[in-house]
């Protein structure tokens, strides 16, 4: 076992494990004092669904990331954070290429022959192949549910440092009535042993509630939403996800269970367009009349980052049978999400959205040159009947 200072170099680049499994309280506190004795030394976020506790941001020279929002929403908007727009499934090559991380700092479990992330997989074997050393935080209550490759002994080095386990991720109360009824429009979209992504949160959390036949989960994170489905009898095999997030009922579940795998595997675009049909399912903060997605930020004030969703879309709209849907109420603490022009950058192209559904209507874009698409949108915020005559589905109104 070791200390973080034995590892931290001056000028060193240090990538710090996100999800669930983010390294929190003494482990984190020791890099920012590590990493303030050496100095000059860069931090790498990912997701970070919750506060890193005792992760000091002063005292790195500077910390990126490549999520703007969660727990990092506010430290993105006052400059502390520099937000990195990629889409998580470039992130593998930006680490090897660009980043190029010394120690990455991650909860780890020790397996008949050798060691295993967690409950998130993401792109940590991306951080190792680009050459860091693994600052193994060893967990009090050992659990995995990582599928991809065993970690090489040599490049991993136990911390003195432990941790409790991942943290308890809160997706929310249930969805609202508004919510339940997008989720119940794009659940009829779904075919019968089909697979499904959808985004945690109260749309995605109605998706799931309202599938009443079996499905294949092949998503960004897999929440309780999943467990559910278990229980309800509609889960087909096992989930595949980069992450785990969620409560204590669904790590016991996944521990054992080979659920969450690497980016390369997760977000690949040639496996998520082939088998099963795949529905993407995604929520927007604004979409415009051209059907262009912004899920990053209001204003300036960060929201969240790119995240897998252009990956789940693109695969979606690419393979025969999926569908890309963006679904979302019409309207947002009282203002309408169907904008002229989005406060912020694309980040889904319209050409990646085949299908948007709110409350009022299901509109299939496929087929409809820019002005029908327009057209249609209009209609549909405006709670009226909205052609949709893109082939490969009915071309009806649902």
């Amino acid at each position: 076992m070791t200390r973080l200072d034995k590892l931290v170099r001056p000028g060193c680049t240090v990538a710090f494990a996100d999800g669930a499994g983010l390294p929190r309280g003494a482990a984190a506190d020791e890099l920012s004092r590590a990493a303030a004795e050496a100095g000059g030394v860069r931090l790498f976020l990912g997701w970070c669904p919750a506060p890193p506790e005792g992760l000091d941001l002063t005292a790195f020279a500077e910390v990126r990331t490549i999520m703007a929002g969660y727990a990092l929403r506010r430290p993105v908007a006052d400059g502390a954070v520099r937000y990195l727009p990629a889409r998580l499934g470039t992130v593998p090559a930006l680490l090897r290429d660009v980043i190029r991380p010394d120690v990455l700092v991650a909860p780890v479990v020790r397996v008949p022959g050798g060691w295993r992330f967690t409950m998130e997989a993401s792109w940590l074997h991306a951080a190792v192949e680009a050459g860091a050393v693994v600052a193994g935080v060893p967990q009090h209550r050992p659990r995995t549910a990582h599928a991809g490759p065993l970690l090489d002994p040599a490049r991993v080095v136990e911390l003195e440092t432990g941790a409790d386990g991942p943290a308890t991720i809160d997706w929310g109360g249930g969805p609202s009535d508004v919510q339940s009824v997008v989720g119940e429009r794009v659940a009829a979209l779904v075919p019968d042993g089909g697979r499904i992504q959808f985004a945690p949160g109260g749309v995605g959390a109605a998706f799931v509630a309202a599938l009443r036949r079996p499905v294949h989960v092949d998503t960004g994170i897999v929440t309780p939403d999943v467990l559910t489905l278990d229980r309800r009898g509609l889960l087909r095999g096992l989930p595949v996800a980069p992450y785990l997030a969620g409560g204590e009922e669904l790590y016991d579940w996944a521990d054992g269970r080979p659920l969450v795998h690497p980016l390369e595997n997760t977000h690949h675009p040639g496996r998520l367009s082939s088998g099963p049909p795949l529905t993407a399912v995604n929520t927007a903060l604004q979409i415009d009349l051209d059907g262009q997605v912004n899920v990053e930020a209001v204003g300036r004030e960060p929201v969240a980052g790119v995240g897998g969703q252009p990956d789940y879309m693109a695969a979606a709209a690419r393979a025969t049978g999926g569908l890309s849907v963006i679904a979302l109420p019409s309207r947002h603490r009282g203002r309408p999400t169907l904008v002229e022009s989005l406060s912020t950058a694309v980040s889904t192209p319209s050409h990646d959205v085949d299908v948007v559904v709110t409350e009022h209507a299901t509109v299939d874009l496929r087929g409809l040159d820019r002005a029908e698409r327009r057209a249609a949108l209009s209609k549909a915020w405006a709670g009226e009947t909205a052609p949709a005559p893109g082939p490969g589905r009915d071309g009806t109104e649902r």
